[in-house]
């Protein structure tokens, strides 16, 4: 296998939303789970997404985990590895957006390193290094009060400086503007000043297909999935990857039980939960239960076994941000993330133990979870269900089994309904 693309994504959800993002503009992709078993049969693809779960792990865990990642990809050819990152830059001042970036940086040898979140297809640009969500800033937007990286700041210079031991300087969208060339000649000035890592701004789809040509160039970009389209689009336009349609193996109908979880405590989440309670069955868990012992998982259980039969059941650990704020307060913030992703890898066991071979989960941490505990070590892309959202269908496991990992902030109000009418 010679790859056109290697990347290496810092949670599950992420990685099916970079993966997606390739297959739409053409690239034969196929998501793994962590590094793959040397004994793990992959299709011939332009390009792999390895996964981890690294996003909210300490920072040099996720340096170790993600050069061996790196490692594996170029020994499979890929001269430019992207590291994905979340397009809402969740990262504390301790990392590990920055530590994982330098490491990688001093690995390749690169010179210095183009960064951008933006995708403006789901809402988030990048105007004069600042992130926007919608029509706000980061800073003002729900992300602010996210229960594991608050994101307070929204600028990302100044954000990466603070994890990075590079200096960070910034590619502004005159430059991005005036095209290729333009910011070819920025970052050979950084690179002169001893700048290591670039902010670039990206307000249309346009400035992607400018910054992926230039980043192509290079052998690390870290982004979201904005930076994998243009990637991609610079990949086929090039000549270098035949633009490929996605394979409708991916998205063969399964049948059987089908079955939802919903870990996320982002508003979107929230209100997909209360519009999935008019059609489907819907248990709360309740956290503090879970922190104090009590087998949620076992009642969740026993609770959705005897509904699988009738059709689709959801089983939700989200709650409102004041709500994660006291339960964190009274159990400490890693202990209550802890218990709770676990919980629902437990119910996801027992969900499929049960017969349900189709399974739509929400939340990047209880994705990785749930993942992690079915022991699935790699996926192939389907159709979109909503933007960065594929239909994902197992690999290496016995059995047919299609999977959707929904980021929290992505989809819409009808997600649960709309993931269940494409997984058959």
């Amino acid at each position: 296998m010679t790859l056109a693309l290697g990347c290496i994504a810092d949670d599950y959800t992420g990685a099916s939303d970079l993966a997606n993002t390739l297959t739409r503009a053409g690239l034969r992709t196929v998501q793994t789970i962590g590094i793959p078993a040397d004994d793990l049969a992959l299709p011939e693809v332009d390009a792999v997404v390895v996964s981890l779960k690294s996003r909210s792990i300490e920072a040099g865990l996720a340096v170790s985990r993600s050069r061996a990642a790196e490692k594996w990809l170029r020994g499979r050819g890929a001269s430019h590895v992207l590291f994905k990152i979340c397009s809402t830059f969740d990262s504390t001042d301790a990392g590990n957006i920055g530590p994982v970036m330098d490491a990688l940086r001093a690995d390749c040898g690169e010179a210095n390193v183009l960064v951008t979140p933006a995708f403006p297809e789901t809402g988030r640009t990048v105007y004069q290094g600042n992130l926007f969500v919608g029509a706000v800033p980061l800073n003002e937007s729900p992300l602010k009060d996210h229960p594991l990286n608050p994101m307070r700041d929204s600028n990302l210079v100044r954000v990466l400086a603070r994890q990075s031991k590079t200096q960070i300087g910034l590619v502004d969208l005159a430059t991005v503007t005036r095209g290729v060339e333009a910011v070819r000649e920025r970052l050979a000035e950084l690179a002169g000043e001893g700048i290591g890592a670039a902010i670039i701004d990206a307000v249309f789809d346009r400035d992607l297909e400018t910054i992926g040509r230039v980043a192509a160039e290079h052998r690390l970009s870290v982004g979201a999935s904005g930076i994998g389209l243009g990637l991609a689009r610079a990949l086929v336009s090039t000549g270098k990857v035949k633009s490929a349609v996605a394979s409708s193996e991916a998205g063969a109908a399964v049948g059987g039980p089908a079955a939802c979880l919903a870990g996320s405590c982002s508003q979107a989440t929230l209100k997909q939960i209360a519009s999935a309670e008019k059609i489907m069955p819907v248990l709360h868990l309740d956290p503090d239960r879970i922190l104090t012992g009590a087998d949620e998982a076992q009642r969740a259980l026993d609770w959705a076994r005897p509904r699988l039969a009738e059709g689709p059941v959801l089983i939700a650990s989200s709650s409102t941000p004041d709500q994660v704020a006291a339960l964190q307060a009274r159990h400490g913030r890693d202990a209550a993330g802890h218990a709770i992703e676990q919980t629902m890898a437990d119910i996801a066991e027992g969900l499929v133990k049960a017969g349900v071979r189709r399974l739509v989960v929400a939340g990047g941490e209880t994705s990785g979870a749930v993942v992690d505990r079915l022991r699935i070590p790699g996926f192939l892309v389907g159709v979109e269900i909503a933007a960065g959202v594929p239909v994902l269908r197992a690999v290496g496991v016995e059995g047919d089994m299609l999977l959707a990992l929904k980021s929290g902030n992505f989809g819409g109000p009808e997600f649960f309904s709309d993931a269940l009418g494409l997984m058959r």
